[in-house]
């Protein structure tokens, strides 16, 4: 591997398509990933992250596009690729006869970068019992045991496929501190799919919203609350500013009309300017998520046709 991959983002897509027979999973899906960020890839169950993520490890082959993972291409290059890569998924599968010591020297021959003092160290802080069998483990130690596994080899690049999904609230929070302190601390790039909103939020740099094979926004966390908002305006004043709106939903309670938009600062320039009656809703990113994904649905046809166009262009 090239040392120039350094001063490159460490996840590039663009266009990538996938279908299962008839079954279209993702369509154009593009997006980049810089480094060092925690990167949240945000979808419902079967909008196509773990199809997506298979694909960053090499596990899949898109059927058309460009995928690069750390300068490298998966589908040509898998373990290479793989070298660089710690990955957890939700569903991880580990020997149950083994103890928590035996795994960890089972896994070290796969990487040459495997760093066995620094897999005790995460055994200690994660409070892991080196003589007890994996089948005996709790959940919550099975997640931080994943986690020793994924980060050992001192990954640029850690993959968590709902990595939390099944644990209690307090270990969900323990979770995501650990995340936080080995990770972030460390200056990795995290690439955290998720559908746990309210989770992701806090550790977050950036997010990606994936809806039925397609990105329909990416962004910093602070710009994403920044520009999509609530107003509730009069419903009769609709009419007089609706052009103005970049709508993602819109609801009608009687004589009041609350419209979700991604043009925030514009929107209350103009309320502000035209002297308009309204009130500002801010939203948490677990709202944001569902107006873009379960809004207005003429908002969203016209969004995802906008960028297939400009996939196929």
């Amino acid at each position: 591997m090239n040392e120039s991959y350094r001063d490159k983002p460490a996840i590039v897509l663009e266009g990538v398509t996938k279908a299962f027979r008839r079954n279209q999973v993702l369509a154009g899906e593009t997006f980049t990933v810089e480094r060092g960020k925690t990167f949240a890839f945000l979808g419902r169950n079967g909008a196509g992250k773990t199809t997506t993520i298979r694909m960053l490890l090499g596990l899949l082959m898109p059927d058309s596009g460009k995928m690069r993972v750390l300068d490298c291409d998966p589908a040509t290059d898998p373990i290479e690729v793989r070298r660089h890569v710690g990955y957890l998924a939700e569903d991880q599968q580990m020997y149950g006869w083994m103890t928590v010591d035996e795994i960890l020297r089972f896994v070290a021959p796969f990487y040459s970068t495997w760093d066995h003092d620094l897999a005790l160290k995460y055994v200690r802080e994660f409070d892991l019992p080196l003589n007890q069998k994996i089948k005996t483990l709790s959940k919550g130690q099975n997640v931080r045991l994943g986690l020793v596994l994924a980060l050992a080899h001192r990954p640029e690049l850690v993959i968590l496929d709902d990595p939390a999904l099944g644990l209690d609230p307090v270990m969900r929070r323990q979770f995501n501190r650990d995340l936080i302190s080995h990770l972030q601390g460390e200056g990795r790039t995290v690439f955290y799919s998720s559908h746990l909103l309210y989770e992701v939020e806090p550790v977050a740099d950036e997010v990606a919203i994936l809806h039925e094979g397609r990105i329909l926004r990416q962004a910093d966390t602070e710009t994403l609350r920044r520009d999509v908002k609530q107003f509730v305006l009069p419903t009769d004043l609709i009419p007089r500013v609706r052009d103005e709106f970049a709508l993602l939903d819109s609801q009608t309670h009687r004589e009041e009309t609350v419209v979700t938009v991604e043009n925030a600062a514009a929107v209350a320039a103009l309320l502000q300017r035209e002297g308009l009656e309204h009130r500002v809703v801010e939203l948490n990113l677990d709202e944001i998520f569902e107006a873009y994904v379960a809004g207005d649905p003429k908002a969203r046809r016209a969004t995802t046709t906008e960028e297939q166009e400009a996939v196929e262009s």
